[in-house]
């Protein structure tokens, strides 16, 4: 590490569902650092893959309004659901309309489940002038393939989809059907049971065979097909969406790396908005995490987008988490340490909490930052 100068770490540390968002798990961190290094410069930027806080971290690194359209959840009740515009760009999260924790336990079917609300607001968005949508899909209580978002964009008559543009964001590669599909790998976590898991992959199927007759090509096996009950499909399918890993696009906004001469999305040449520009810029250490983390982190996950980025700057990367499995495995993919948050002898029902949480990540923090002798003053 370096020394002679002020530290500069940074904190991009993903939600602990359930528990914290990503700038609490952030605050929380950002506090363990300065009980070691009260002078650090703490750069906290709030992260997701597309799921939740998808909104908040837009809003972040880009600036603009929260706007708020009522709307259908799963279950065509009203309800209040907000998104992110700015410029001529609106970002979008799924599940504020068709979310999975819009439902209680019992109310969880996704034999009727629609992403009906979904389509009500990106209509909202377009009615607004938007003609760059970023939907982030994470986080459903559908199955439907999207056919809900479908018919309600068609019910919209007022607006028009001439020149407007839609970007998914998603860390999920599976297709729309068969065993890897969207039926038979996300439904039972959204209450099917193995016949409700066979008749949705049926209906999939079907839909996309009719679709593919409709417009002469077929989407259904495209990586990010089958994210968000099928809702990945539909955007591609019918809308012409590009699909893209959520945080690489999270990432490519906040660090504009890939065009340095190009405005953050949604503004103009000059707008300064984007403060993260250079974030990663002489930074000495970058602290990400997850809830729990293991070998499926590997897979396109948030802490492992966060640590291809860094590598770039040749910036060591802290992986922390609620629970650590695999740890060889996470090391070995070129985390410099991977720590777990929580004592062994800690119960579940008091890991939730979330003081507990934001108590034993400053905890962790602290001590990974008084390890490194470059960074903790001596």
């Amino acid at each position: 590490m370096a020394t002679g100068r002020r530290s500069k770490i940074i904190t991009a540390i993903d939600s602990f569902k359930g528990c914290l968002s990503s700038s609490e798990a952030n605050q929380a961190a950002a506090e363990g650092i300065r009980s070691c290094l009260p002078d650090a410069e703490i750069i906290q930027i709030p992260v997701s893959d597309g799921g939740e806080g998808w909104t908040e971290a837009f809003k972040a690194a880009i600036g603009g309004e929260m706007v708020e359209a009522e709307v259908s959840d799963p279950l065509m009740r009203p309800i209040i659901a907000p998104y992110l515009i700015k410029g001529d760009t609106a970002v979008i999260e799924i599940a504020k309309a068709s979310g999975l924790t819009l439902l209680s336990e019992t109310e969880r079917n996704p034999m009727t489940a629609t992403s009906y609300g979904t389509g009500q607001l990106v209509a909202d968005a377009v009615r607004r002038g938007c003609r760059h949508i970023i939907v982030g899909l994470g986080g459903s209580a559908t199955s439907d393939c999207g056919k809900g978002m479908l018919e309600a964009m068609h019910n919209a008559h007022d607006i028009t989809l001439k020149d407007v543009r839609f970007t998914i964001a998603t860390d999920v590669k599976n297709p729309l059907c068969g065993n890897n599909g969207t039926a038979h790998v996300f439904a039972p976590q959204k209450g099917a049971t193995p016949e409700m898991v066979a008749e949705l992959d049926r209906r999939a199927k079907a839909f996309a065979e009719e679709s593919a007759r409709l417009f002469g090509y077929d989407r259904q096996d495209k990586p990010g097909a089958g994210a968000a009950g099928g809702l990945g499909y539909a955007f591609m399918q019918y809308m012409g969406a590009e699909c893209r890993s959520g945080i690489e696009l999270l990432l490519d906004t906040i660090f504009n790396e890939n065009d340095r001469s190009a405005p953050p999305l949604g503004s103009s040449k000059n707008d300064n908005e984007n403060n993260n520009a250079n974030a990663f810029a002489d930074a000495s250490l970058v602290i990400t995490g997850e809830g729990s983390a293991d070998s499926q982190t590997l897979m396109g996950k948030l802490p492992m987008g966060i640590l291809q980025r860094a590598r770039l700057h040749d910036i060591p990367v802290v992986l922390i988490a609620g629970r650590i499995r695999n740890r060889q495995e996470l090391l070995d993919a070129g985390f410099a340490r991977v720590e777990c948050i929580n004592p062994p002898d800690l119960s579940a029902e008091e890991a939730m909490k979330p003081e507990r949480a934001k108590e034993n990540i400053s905890a962790t923090t602290a001590e990974i930052i008084s390890d490194y002798s470059g960074l903790a003053p001596h």
